[in-house]
């Protein structure tokens, strides 16, 4: 099932030409002002980062300012999906936001820390413990 952005558009991935990788799903909710993006499936080059980028301008724009990413349900992460994470980061920052991650130990994971994106976004192993880095 498609995941339904607060803008009112879906955000899927994949197409004929994408049909050997798995489509990424991203569902949006907000709770107390706190907006979580659950992400599913591979966050790489093309649609699927444009998608992520897509979904968070929109609640940037809307007037997010403390967003958590919930990574646990992304296999694989590449470059593109990396530099939308910096590039959200970056936009709340100077919003005077904030950008949690939640990765769990993995590929993603290694990715991240391999590219020191933990160093630069605070990153846990819970959306709990995110959200507690809140307060």
């Amino acid at each position: 099932m498609p995941g339904l952005c607060a803008a009112g558009f879906t955000l899927r991935s994949g197409g004929p030409d994408m049909s050997h990788y798995a489509p990424i799903e991203i569902n949006v909710r907000e709770e107390a002002g706190i907006h979580f993006f659950d992400l599913h499936g591979r966050l790489t080059i093309g649609e699927s980062a444009d998608q992520l980028n897509a979904a968070l301008q929109s609640v940037l724009e809307n007037g997010a300012r403390k967003v958590i990413v919930n990574l646990d349900g992304v296999p694989q992460i590449d470059s593109s999906g990396i530099s939308s994470l910096v590039r959200v980061s970056a936009g709340l920052n100077r919003a005077g936001g904030q950008l949690r991650l939640v990765c769990g130990p993995g590929r993603v994971r290694d990715a991240l820390s391999v590219t020191r994106l933990i160093e630069a976004i605070p990153t846990f192993s819970s959306e709990s413990a995110a959200l507690a880095n809140f307060a």
